[in-house]
């Protein structure tokens, strides 16, 4: 009953930070591009306003939620175990893309003004939806990974 327990609040907290990824993405993926440059900025500083706290704690909670099922699963539930490792591998891939690419081009996006946008600009905003597609990616995996541990 306890393996259970960890696992839904494990499943719950990374389908918050799952959804979190995958929200924006399928929100702006289609038309990111077409947006005029107040418009782009104005939103780029709204969602790393609305997010960039949140997500400092909701995923390392997320992330360590992990630990416990990993723990109870191990050489008893080897089925769980190896999905829920799987599956915090996928949210670390999505952690290292954030942390490594995707923060320092959001940081220097919210730098930005509109009369003073540097000639790369275009490039860096595709760049990030580019790999904001590999968070996503890791989230959805990572969470279907997490659900089947739990219930098969």
């Amino acid at each position: 009953m306890i393996l259970k327990c960890v696992e839904l609040l494990n499943v719950v907290l990374s389908a918050l930070v799952g959804g979190m990824y995958w929200g924006p993405y399928l929100a702006l993926s289609r038309s990111l591009n077409t947006f005029e440059p107040d418009v782009f900025l104005s939103i780029a500083h709204r969602l790393n306003q609305n997010m960039a706290g949140l997500m400092t704690y909701l995923t390392p909670l997320g992330l360590l939620s992990t630990l416990p099922t990993l723990y109870l699963s191990f050489g008893s539930q080897v089925l769980t175990f190896w999905l829920t490792l799987a599956g915090l591998v996928c949210f670390l891939t999505a952690l290292l893309v954030t942390v490594q690419i995707e923060v320092p081009i959001v940081r220097q996006i919210v730098s930005w003004a509109p009369s003073a946008l540097p000639t790369n600009w275009k490039h860096l905003r595709d760049r990030w939806m580019r790999f904001h597609w590999i968070r996503v990616l890791g989230g959805l995996v990572g969470l279907t990974c997490l659900a089947a541990g739990a219930i098969f």
